[in-house]
């Protein structure tokens, strides 16, 4: 239960950046700012709070390697399937969602959340508490997804009911995945939890190039490149705070 109120704590986030949209929608490039601002800190947390970790718990550098290879590419044909099934252009912020299936959608925006909420729950894995810099990178980078992929899915006609029935199931899933995550990983070994995060890294870097970078870099312009790295370090900030 630990677990899973920190997954929901970062989740909520979801619920927060589709209020926001709701309430007072906002230009594209406002969305553009945010998103990169988001995969800033999705990058650094990747890189210093699943990647390093994962490196510094195991001598095997093939645990990392592996970890890696497999995310990438579990997330790579997810993703495929579900764009086939007509969830294509989920996160954007342009409308594209019209033409697609609500189902493939929905599926597709808990399939970018799990891996993450899956890493958060297991970071309470030791007796060591939550990591701080994990659990805002989670619910910083949640934010302009939902953000995005709301003001796209009103362009769409997507109506506020389902709107609100779509984040908050993926918030609830997001919730359970870190309960999982903790309750899986609370007795595994070094490397099975390296192998874990490496696997977290390489879905979650796929995830960001696929779905978060695309949006920043066309809507965001050249000051999305500051913006990611602002991010950027914020997050190594609160990793080395929480460290």
């Amino acid at each position: 239960m630990e677990g899973f109120w920190w997954g929901l704590l970062g989740s909520s986030s979801l619920l927060l950046g589709a209020g926001i949209v709701l309430v007072r929608p906002l230009s594209q490039r406002v969305v553009g700012l945010v998103m990169a601002f988001g995969a800033g800190i999705l990058i650094s947390a990747v890189a210093y709070d699943l990647v390093e970790d994962a490196a510094e718990s195991t001598d095997g550098g093939w645990v990392l390697l592996v970890g890696l290879t497999a995310g990438a590419s579990a997330f790579f044909v997810g993703d495929l399937l579900i764009d086939r099934r007509g969830g294509q252009g989920r996160k954007r912020s342009t409308g594209e969602q019209a033409q697609g299936s609500g189902g493939a959608i929905a599926l597709g925006t808990v399939l970018d959340g799990v891996p993450e909420s899956v890493v958060l729950g297991a970071t309470l894995v030791g007796g060591g508490g939550i990591s701080v810099a994990m659990l805002a990178a989670v619910f910083l980078s949640n934010l302009p997804e939902a953000m995005s992929a709301t003001a796209g899915l009103r362009q769409a006609g997507t109506s506020r009911a389902r709107l609100f029935l779509l984040w908050g199931g993926t918030t609830l899933v997001s919730a359970v995945a870190a309960g999982v995550g903790y309750a899986a990983l609370g007795s595994a070994s070094a490397a099975t939890v390296a192998l874990v995060q490496a696997f977290a890294a390489g879905a979650l870097l796929t995830m960001l190039v696929d779905t978060m970078i695309p949006e920043a870099a066309e809507f965001a312009g050249p000051v999305g490149g500051l913006m990611t790295v602002l991010g950027f370090a914020a997050a190594f900030g609160l990793s080395q705070v929480g460290g």
